[in-house]
């Protein structure tokens, strides 16, 4: 992962619980890199060791960490310089939620290296959508629902999104129900 998404992890937990924690959940991930370059590529196990050190030393599960991960990176994302290409993405959330996967192929042109999973959307009406969300990296559907709950707190929108289906039932990729009022 790009060490952008490790800069904000940082910056929620710094944000949240204050510089000495942050301190504390690096140690117990043995993460020694000082500071993220955010256009650095880093192994995808730093991140995961980083969001499991911070469940043991909050004392919150992993499944949290990363709703709570997913809320703050759209909110972080569009203070830190992209949140002209967030809004090129749509001014409402089902609009938003339709154009991801081309907000990420414009991302990938300063990020040759970034490997996003792919969205879409079935069943749309005007309150609700099916969000499918395929990936290869394992564990980030928590991550998948605080996005789209940050989504809604940028666009102006209340939004709810509970998950339907997935590989944890088989499946070849996950779905989620989201509404929106």
């Amino acid at each position: 992962m790009y060490g952008l998404v490790n800069q904000a992890i940082e910056d929620l937990v710094r944000t949240q619980h204050g510089g000495p924690v942050w301190e504390q959940i690096k140690e117990k991930a043995d993460v020694q890199i000082e500071a993220f370059i955010g256009m650095e590529q880093y192994p995808d196990d730093v991140t995961y060791r980083i969001v499991e050190a911070a469940s043991q030393v909050l004392e919150i599960d992993c499944d949290a960490i990363f709703r709570a991960f997913g809320e703050h990176w759209v909110l972080y994302t569009a203070k830190k310089g992209y949140g002209e290409m967030l809004a090129a993405c749509g001014r409402t959330l089902p609009q938003f939620l339709n154009n991801l996967d081309m907000l990420h192929t414009r991302v990938g042109v300063i990020m040759p290296h970034l490997k996003p999973p792919s969205f879409s959307c079935t069943d749309i009406t005007p309150n609700s959508l099916h969000r499918h969300y395929y990936s290869h990296r394992q564990g980030l559907t928590h991550m998948v629902v605080g996005l789209v709950q940050g989504l809604g707190k940028l666009l102006g929108t209340e939004a709810t999104i509970r998950q339907i289906g997935g590989r944890h039932t088989g499946g070849d990729h996950d779905v989620f129900y989201v509404s929106w009022k």
